[in-house]
């Protein structure tokens, strides 16, 4: 599967994307500058990476979401073609329109960074194929905005729709009902604030993360 990794003034998790999906697909995926117009021909799969796009003025995400790069990843959003948004990439994912719901300051107004406890809460998404549904995971997380709030007819639509795939076991900023990662409602677009691209190596500590890459890109 051909990807790409859009890459923001402020991303530093381009890096981790690239060798998780190396790792995988065997293939380099391209990377992106958000100033670009067009993703290179034949991409498939497309990753918005972690970090902190702008300096995160503003909102954050909020500038990222209005960059150049934008209309074609929502136009690749909209074809129906997988597209992961990890931390900052969940938040510009929400400011574009392309996720609902939005990503507020933590509960408890410090930035967090820890190996969190997480349930998959939907295994029959094609992000999550490869783990059983309630299954329990680690993975790490890094985020001083990562509390999912959404109205609660939005919440409750998300949930009865199976749109929740990812919740916490321990909710380190207040997100609503635990939510850490949701699908869109053609479940091709996922959203989540924990990082399974730096869980993808024993040597770097778990490799919880890996079988979400697996489920999408189709390694044994």
């Amino acid at each position: 599967m051909k990807s790409a990794v859009i890459v923001f003034p402020g991303s530093n998790c381009d890096r981790d994307a690239h060798d998780a999906i190396a790792r995988v697909t065997g293939e380099a995926p391209a990377m992106v500058w958000h100033q670009e117009t067009e993703l290179p021909a034949g991409t498939e799969f497309l990753m918005v990476p972690g970090g902190f796009s702008y300096g995160d003025y503003l909102r954050c995400g909020a500038m990222a979401s209005r960059s150049n790069i934008m209309p074609a990843i929502i136009a690749h959003a909209t074809s129906g073609a997988p597209v992961l948004g990890v931390c900052n990439g969940f938040q510009i994912l929400t400011e574009s329109g392309l996720l609902p719901g939005s990503l507020m300051r933590n509960a408890g107004l410090s930035f967090v960074c820890e190996k969190a406890p997480l349930s998959v809460a939907n295994g029959n998404t094609r992000f999550t194929s490869r783990y059983d549904s309630e299954s329990e995971l680690i993975i790490p997380i890094a985020h001083h905005d990562g509390n999912y709030f959404a109205d609660d007819e939005t919440l409750d639509r998300i949930e009865g729709d199976g749109q929740v795939v990812f919740r916490y076991g321990n909710n380190p900023n207040g997100s609503a009902r635990d939510i850490a990662g949701i699908v869109n409602a053609k479940g091709n677009v996922l959203g989540m604030m924990p990082h399974p691209e730096r869980a993808v190596d024993a040597k770097h500590g778990g490799t919880d993360g890996l079988a979400l890459f697996e489920s999408l890109l189709g390694s044994a």
